[in-house]
């Protein structure tokens, strides 16, 4: 997988030939696509394919105290604030404050990203593409900051990132995606919301971004007014366009 500073290096130098290969004050192309104000970005399972550490850290913890915590509970989790998930794992028998649940949550998986960032198909390349088309990107993320730091730090594309630990009412309320928006200073109207799971957008829907559900760990049930795609290789910016327009992207 190509590094993502090279891949948009790559996208800007194709962009900076085509421009240079127009007449002088000539306008861009008129195929150029309407792009969105932001995009706002869900972390896990959207960009990178780390809910199996998540699950993997859960059963684990289980197993420790005796408690019964099967992989269909860990699926049931994603998308949810960890305290939820903390919440879940001491009803069933873990004997550990909701601090020391997380701690061990987050280490865990900070363990397993760190051995390499286990980037989604298609995901390098779509942020690529608008760095390319200097679209500002918010990472809004249920996760804690001590994870979300080293991510945001290796990927160098988001203008800002909005963690778990740092908003009142998590997904799935709108608060992170309406705090990452207010801080773009641009209009949630106008952004686009990556998520995949029903948690997470529920959240992207009731703070009146456009949402793009990504199908990655559990299905996604077709929600009105809610585009969904199989993959993050199948998004274009022509097709981002489209979705500004109203229209619905369904899984190909």
């Amino acid at each position: 997988m190509p590094d993502l500073a090279d891949t948009a290096l790559n996208a800007l130098d194709m962009t900076a030939r085509s421009a240079a290969s127009r007449p002088a004050g000539s306008p861009p192309p008129s195929s150029a696509p309407a792009l969105p104000a932001a995009v706002l970005w869900d972390m896990d399972g959207t960009l990178i394919d780390s809910e199996p550490f998540w699950i993997g850290a859960e059963l684990e913890l289980a197993a420790l105290h005796g408690a019964e915590w099967t992989h269909e509970d860990g699926l049931a989790m994603v998308g949810n604030p960890m305290e939820t998930c903390a919440a879940a794992l001491r009803a069933r028998g873990v004997d550990l404050s909701d601090e020391e649940i997380c701690s061990f949550l987050n280490s865990r998986v900070a363990a397993g990203v760190a051995a390499g960032t286990p980037w989604q198909p298609g995901a390098q390349e779509l942020l690529a593409a608008l760095v390319d088309a200097q679209v500002p990107m918010a990472l809004v993320t249920s996760s804690h900051r001590e994870l979300a730091d080293p991510f945001v730090r290796s990927a160098g594309v988001f203008d800002i990132s909005v963690c778990g630990d740092e908003v009142a009412r998590p997904k799935p309320d709108p608060e992170p995606y309406l705090t990452a928006a207010a801080r773009l200073g641009v209009d949630i109207a106008d952004c686009i919301a990556f998520e995949d799971s029903p948690a997470g957008i529920s959240s992207a829907v009731a703070s009146g971004a456009h949402v793009v559900a990504v199908e990655v760990m559990v299905g996604l049930a077709p929600r009105p007014g809610v585009s969904r795609v199989r993959s993050l290789a199948d998004v274009t910016l022509g097709e981002l366009g489209r979705v500004l327009r109203g229209e619905l992207l369904e899984p190909r």
